[in-house]
């Protein structure tokens, strides 16, 4: 009898433990079930999209002469972008002074950056120096070549030329950025500094260098041109970083 009820005293307690390991058991699973669930759903997730980086290659126009750097038109335009929603880095590559043979020269550091755009906006000091339009196209045109040969997708900012050097030097200056948009078949603005020029309001005592206002009214009137561009060519500025 005493025998009878230490058995049953055992009996129970084998349960009860037999109970606690299922149980155990059936939670692990349960966790397991769980963590593979996640894991999975974690690899399907998509990944995020990289910024489109695009750079403008320049001179003081792009760089900020006599402006903050949060104040160039570079800073301004990407943060114009982002109030958008568009997941753009616009960067810098603006130099005080630099022809557009300077923008050749410097060419290759600029690519080290991966740009996925490249706008090209150089040429008003050549015509301040009265360069021979000729060698302002043939700089333009080298530089158009190896970006497009180096996969980059080419945007192009045109500039006229002072009025003080005749009509004819001005002629040839103002149309060769036409001719070279259509030749690689690049987009054109067609004139950087558009709304700003010449308005003592938007510029600083130079007249030739936009005031912080004057930037604003750049990007404001620049940044139709680069929506619509990215719009148009959303697939392929998206594609993989070059290697």
């Amino acid at each position: 009898m005493v025998f009878a009820k230490g058995y049953g005293r055992f009996a129970a307690a084998v349960n009860s433990l037999l109970v606690t390991i299922l149980l155990s058991l059936s939670g692990l699973s349960g966790l397991l079930s769980l963590s593979a669930w996640s894991g999975a759903h974690a690899q399907s997730a998509p990944a995020p999209v990289d910024a489109i980086k695009l750079a403008i290659l320049g001179d003081s126009l792009t760089a900020g002469y006599g402006v903050k750097p949060d104040q160039a038109i570079p800073a301004r335009l990407q943060a114009a972008l982002r109030a958008q929603g568009r997941n753009v880095t616009v960067i810098n590559h603006g130099v005080s002074g630099d022809t557009t043979a300077g923008g050749l020269e410097r060419l290759d550091w600029m690519l080290g950056d991966k740009p996925d755009i490249v706008l090209v906006e150089l040429g008003a000091n050549d015509a301040l120096r009265a360069t021979d339009p000729a060698t302002t196209e043939r700089n333009l045109d080298t530089i158009l070549t190896r970006l497009k040969a180096a996969g980059v997708r080419v945007w192009l900012a045109g500039m006229l030329a002072p009025r003080n050097y005749g009509p004819e030097y001005a002629r040839q200056f103002d149309g060769l950025y036409k001719k070279l948009a259509d030749k690689h078949g690049v987009p054109l603005y067609p004139f950087f500094l558009e709304g700003v020029a010449q308005d003592p309001a938007l510029n600083q005592a130079d007249g030739i260098h936009p005031n912080p206002k004057g930037v604003d009214v750049i990007v404001e009137h620049l940044l139709p041109f680069v929506t619509s561009n990215l719009d148009k060519n959303a697939a392929s500025v998206r594609s993989p970083a070059r290697p």
